[in-house]
Parts: C-alpha cells; sequence; structure tokens
C-alpha cells in the first residue's frame, strides 16, 4: 500500500452471506495491497443504517434487492442522516429503474455484480474520493433523459425560446472550471481530468468542489445532466466551445 493512500473502510451489505463473503474474500485479497479494509457486514438495509452509524465506513458496497428496508431506501436513510459515508450500489439486475432510484436516494455510483476485481478497487477508492461511478450506457441514458425533458421544437417547426437559468450559472464560471466542467460531463475521474488538462489531482479536486458549491449541485451525476442543459453536453460527446457564448480559451 502506498503510504500516501489512508486505508479504505468499506460495509459490505448484501441479504445473501455468500456473496458477502465472496466480495470479502475478494476485497481482502485484490484489495489489501491498496489499502482496502472491510469494517464490517450486514445482512439488510436496517442493519446497514445502524452499522453505518457506529463503524463510520468511508464506502458502503450495497445490495439492491434486500427483504425488509432495501437497498434503495437504506441509501436514502444514510444520506439524509448527514453521514460522510458514500454509497455503491452493486446489482445483478441491469435496469435502468434500479439505477436511477439508487442515484435519486443519494447513491455515488452504479455497477454491476461482475465486476472485474481491479475494477471494483478503482471504483472504491473513486468513490471515496467524490467522484461518481458510472457505466458508459447509464451515462448516455442519464443525457438522454434529460434531452427528453427539455422543450422541443414548438407546432410548425418553431424552436421554442428558452432562457435556462445554467446559463447564467456558467457565466460564473472560471475558463478553468469550465475545462474541468467539460471533462467531468464526460465522466471522467479527477486523476483523468488531471492528466488530460496537465494539472494536478488536488488541484482538479479543488476545482470541482468549488464547481458543485457555484452550480449548487450535489455530485458528479448531477454535473452530468447539468452540463447538457447547459449545453456544454450532448449524449453523443461534449459540445463545441464556441455554443458557449462567452467561454474563452484562456486558461486559469
Amino acid at each position: 500500500m502506498s503510504e500516501e493512500q489512508p486505508v479504505l473502510r468499506v460495509l459490505l451489505v448484501d441479504d445473501q452471506a455468500l456473496v458477502r463473503l465472496g466480495f470479502r474474500m475478494l476485497l481482502e485479497a485484490t484489495g489489501a495491497e491498496d489499502g482496502v479494509e472491510v469494517v464490517g457486514e450486514a445482512g439488510d438495509g436496517a442493519t446497514a443504517v445502524r452499522m453505518v452509524s457506529a463503524l463510520q465506513p468511508d464506502v458502503v458496497l450495497m445490495d439492491v434487492r434486500m427483504p425488509g428496508v432495501d437497498g434503495i431506501e437504506a441509501t436514502r436513510r444514510i444520506v439524509e442522516s448527514g453521514s460522510a459515508a458514500r454509497v455503491l450500489v452493486l446489482t445483478t439486475f441491469d435496469l435502468d429503474e434500479l439505477a436511477f432510484a439508487a442515484l435519486r436516494a443519494g447513491a455515488s455510483g452504479f455497477l454491476l455484480k461482475d465486476v472485474q476485481p481491479d475494477e471494483l478497487v478503482r471504483a472504491l477508492r473513486a468513490v471515496a474520493a467524490g467522484d461518481a461511478v458510472l457505466t458508459p450506457r447509464l451515462t448516455r441514458h442519464l443525457l438522454q433523459l434529460a434531452e427528453e425533458r427539455l422543450p422541443g421544437p414548438a407546432a410548425g417547426g418553431a424552436e421554442v425560446a428558452v432562457v435556462r437559468p445554467e446559463r447564467a450559472q456558467l457565466e460564473q464560471l472560471t475558463p478553468r472550471e469550465r475545462d474541468v466542467l467539460v471533462e467531468v460531463a464526460k465522466g471522467l475521474s479527477n486523476a483523468e481530468i488531471a492528466a488530460q488538462l496537465v494539472l494536478s489531482e488536488p488541484t482538479v479536486k479543488g476545482h470541482v468542489g468549488r464547481l458543485l458549491a457555484k452550480l449548487g449541485l450535489r455530485d458528479r451525476v448531477q454535473v452530468v445532466v447539468w452540463a447538457y442543459r447547459a449545453g456544454v453536453s450532448t449524449p453523443d460527446g461534449p459540445a463545441p466551445l464556441r455554443d458557449h457564448g462567452s467561454y474563452r480559451h484562456d486558461r486559469r
């Protein structure tokens, strides 16, 4: 384990004991050198909420479908409690309604249980660092849903003139913050953005934090949808910079 990397405390939540055992063994084998430590296990959502309060884990690896309090409700309770723990949802079912319900409840990521061990460890680290973890398909669908909810052409083919508050908020961002916004909207992690923009990760993290504060957003998932509404991104990728009005190419 790198001396610079703190131990990442993980709580496993799944109603099947064998599944919990499997993930514990996986993380102990794969995540040991990365400083990942399983601090507890819960077999249902209600127990998970209590254990989060008692153990203060960094990340909760949460199953969705459980008897009693399910993973979505447990996620909502954990987030509303003010806990600093982040929730990464793992499920066997690649269903959009489960993913969106989990994200609305405050989850920071959504992955399938067939994720590769090294990918799971990276996802845990990313979520703990404040990143959102989504499959590319789900990110694209988020943008498509946002597109469906925006006003379309009026009768006769004329475009509806819409003044969106996102445009005014965009003007409040510095050029460098806008650069970071574009990369976040692509679904890139802080490390990937740092490499893309030739910045340090702490610098990127600072820019992301200011973005969330200025835009009044909770997490990077909301940034993806916000960026689409502001015209910064489209379901097929980032929009041309010339479409952003005063968006300048100078750097800060």
